[in-house]
């Protein structure tokens, strides 16, 4: 990083509604800077800023002396290859969610990370919500005793001008289906809750949609502590409600929404106040509706990280496991058994 400037500069990669949030997020951090974006094409945005440049040729975004961090927005089918593009010029790297559409390509991504000496980070903004940050402080303290059983739950609705707007969307190759791009943030929160997932058992159905992928998925778990799990998700429901997440353990509960707390027993600790505004917002009917509060976090964090030299909040490790979590429903479903993440 450039010692002379006293803000971090960031690039972003891609320029749909997920990279606005990011652009929003950063507008409020004084310690960041958006220096570029690259966007096929080159057109500049309506409302960006003067001062951030905008680009067609992504060599052109990662040569520039301006951007220490490069973070990925395009689709999954792009993660890996931009990602590692951008670790070989130099910059840190942030990649929205997944981290890559293989788990291959997800581990060949840490590596690069590695061999750079660079930070790598997958976004995961719902661990900063304020009600999951009470909630992994609740699961830490012990004083809820052993896991017993995790639901992820995402009954969500797209319309299908969503699929149409753009080709990738639907396609397996890439974008993936509902698991991988609506349900992997609570796959993620399920999976950091409960522990590492030892089986999984899945099926995949596309029931409404026009497209390759799924848009409905269904799974059971065994994690290796001994609890069961299930993962359920769909974009074919109307009018969409906001993904739950419901944990039980030996000595309480605790159930989570989009929106924050729905059922907090948990001894000795008190349940959480009401979330900001910010966060009551949930893309269950919207993809646009989505708050940018979680990824403000996240980006706190990343930055705190670069500066202080230390391994982000959520790192690439992270990323891949809730993708091959994901994956193993994949590879169930297709094989009709059970299968174990990353095996």
């Amino acid at each position: 990083m450039n010692s002379e400037r006293t803000r971090v500069g960031v690039g972003i990669v891609g320029w749909g509604s997920i990279a606005r949030i990011h652009a929003e997020a950063l507008y409020d951090l004084p310690d960041a800077r958006l220096a570029a974006v690259h966007r096929r094409g080159g057109t500049r945005p309506e409302g960006l800023p003067a001062e951030v440049a905008v680009v067609s040729d992504l060599d052109a975004l990662l040569a520039s002396n301006h951007v220490d961090i490069v973070v990925v927005c395009t689709p999954t089918g792009l993660h890996a290859a931009q990602a590692e593009a951008a670790l070989a010029a130099g910059k840190h790297v942030v990649v929205e969610k997944p981290l890559a559409r293989w788990p291959d390509d997800a581990r060949s991504v840490i590596a690069s990370a590695q061999a750079h000496g660079r930070l790598l980070s997958t976004v995961s903004q719902r661990r900063f919500e304020p009600a999951v940050q009470a909630t992994a402080a609740a699961v830490g303290g012990g004083g809820l005793g052993r896991p017993i059983l995790g639901e992820a739950l995402v009954r969500w609705r797209r319309e299908p001008a969503y699929y149409a707007q753009a080709g990738w969307r639907g396609t397996v190759a890439e974008d993936g289906g509902v698991l991988l791009n609506q349900g992997i943030h609570v796959v993620d929160l399920l999976r950091w809750l409960m522990g590492p997932v030892d089986v999984v058992h899945g099926s995949v159905a596309t029931r409404v949609h026009a497209i390759e992928a799924e848009d409905t998925a269904a799974a059971s778990l065994t994690f290796e502590s001994g609890a069961l799990g299930i993962i359920s998700a769909t974009t074919a429901t109307r009018p969409g409600t906001p993904g739950e997440l419901n944990l039980f353990f030996e000595h309480g509960s605790i159930g989570l929404t989009e929106t924050g707390v729905t059922r907090w027993e948990v001894p000795a600790m008190p349940r959480p106040d009401a979330p900001h505004a910010a966060v009551t917002s949930s893309g269950a009917s919207d993809p646009t509706g989505i708050g940018s509060l979680g990824h403000r976090r996240q980006w706190e964090d990343v930055l705190d990280a670069v500066v202080a030299r230390r391994a982000p909040a959520v790192s690439g490790q992270d990323g891949l496991a809730a993708l091959e979590v994901v994956q193993a429903v994949y590879d169930s479903a297709q094989q009709g058994r059970s299968v174990r993440p990353g095996g």
